[in-house]
């Protein structure tokens, strides 16, 4: 037993989840990246659709929290190495391919200036901090009228990573101190002091990016798979109503909110809220459909390609129509097939990789320092770096923001 691991007596093991595959949670995972995709691409109608963003926090709670009491329950203990090795093998191979190439194209795309700057992004990205990068630049997600960085989107994954920093860490604090039947209560007041803070900072730039009010998505994700195992108890008529209402809200948030609507705040509990419904009663018959299973499966690498190949295109070339965003976007889809069956499931799935842990820390550290080492050299060697001679852009300077 390692000191990140500790043991829960016998009689308690039974009383974790049983996590079969559940199709519907593919699906909603296929409408929240649709939904962010789709929004970021100008599809009119859906200003929404960064909705998406906090689909993705409840599910992730979810799934992460019942796969640590499964663990619980089956082995008797929970190990902090095992848990960052499992997080290390799902996000970072994508995450560290997405970084390198993005550094990349910028510099040859956008020239050595923009490059400079995504290649600073890109160092905050690879150490999972873009949030508090974004944050201090007084960066408006939603409104700003400069050029976006291609690199962005890498805030959700930082308070993401930030949340499961904290969260497992805790789980195992309560149990070495023989306080697990408080997990509950020390959660849901956690929650609820996130939330104030939510609607407290609403509107205001610092909140959109920082984990003290994004904390509470996660973490109602996290509050559901404590009650997981009540959850058959509920009736088939009930349960799918249930999931029905919950699609229904989410699809509402994304078609009403836009650019303006204050957030996260009050308004992020509708998705939120919608979210746990839809896990609460599942929707099988409506998302566990195969097209949807499929989309939701390269759900991740798709999240993580659009935007850079959106917004560096859109800085490269000038505003895109329609049909060159429809291009674009069905790029992305081609990059995460590739990305999914080449890098992001071999490298998860690998059984050398899940049966040493010395393995996956190298790989980890591997994954990490490649975008900060290709983001070091390219900057170190850049015409801008130091006093050399200012050159522009190869294809000009970046343009002002275009609602992508």
């Amino acid at each position: 037993m390692t000191e990140t691991e500790v043991r829960y007596p016998a009689a308690t093991r039974a009383a974790g989840p049983n996590l079969a595959f559940r199709p519907d949670i593919e699906g909603l995972r296929a409408v929240a990246v649709a939904a962010v995709v789709l929004s970021h691409a100008g599809v009119p109608g859906l200003g929404g659709g960064y909705i998406g963003v906090d689909v993705f926090f409840v599910i992730s709670g979810f799934l992460i929290t019942s796969l640590m009491l499964r663990e619980a329950a089956t082995t008797g203990g929970l190990s902090l190495l095992r848990f960052y090795g499992r997080r290390a093998r799902r996000i970072l191979p994508a995450s560290s391919v997405v970084l390198v190439t993005v550094i990349l194209a910028g510099y040859h795309w956008l020239g050595f200036l923009r490059g400079d700057e995504i290649a600073s992004d890109g160092r905050w990205a690879a150490l999972f901090a873009s949030n508090f990068n974004f944050a201090a630049q007084g960066v408006d997600y939603l409104e700003s009228q400069a050029a976006p960085s291609p690199l962005q989107h890498f805030w959700s994954l930082a308070v993401e990573e930030q949340f499961y920093f904290v969260w497992p860490a805790l789980l195992v604090l309560l149990i070495w101190l023989g306080l697990r039947h408080l997990t509950p209560a020390v959660l849901a007041v956690a929650v609820a002091a996130s939330l104030v803070c939510s609607v407290w900072q609403s509107g205001v730039t610092w909140s959109y990016f920082s984990p003290a009010t994004r904390a509470w998505e996660l973490g109602a994700g996290c509050l559901l798979a404590l009650v997981a195992g009540r959850l058959s108890r509920i009736p088939a008529g009930l349960s799918a109503a249930m999931a029905g209402a919950g699609l229904a809200g989410i699809v509402v948030a994304a078609l009403s909110f836009d650019d303006g609507t204050p957030f996260p705040g009050y308004a992020a509990a509708l998705p939120v809220a919608g979210t746990v419904l839809v896990l609460a009663g599942r929707g099988d018959a409506v998302l566990g459909i195969a097209p949807l299973c499929w989309l939701g499966r390269i759900s991740y690498s798709l999240y993580l390609w659009h935007w850079p190949v959106l917004t560096i295109a859109g800085q490269a070339f000038g505003p895109l129509n329609g049909l060159t965003r429809t291009g674009l976007v069905l790029l992305s889809v081609v990059l995460a097939m590739v990305t999914y069956a080449l890098v992001e499931n071999p490298i998860r799935r690998s059984g050398r990789l899940r049966r040493s842990p010395v393995r996956t820390a190298l790989l980890a550290a591997a994954l990490i320092l490649a975008p900060v080492a290709v983001a070091f050299v390219l900057s170190a060697t850049s015409p801008g770096a130091g006093d050399g001679p200012q050159f522009p852009p190869r294809l000009g300077a970046p343009v002002a923001h275009v609602q992508l």
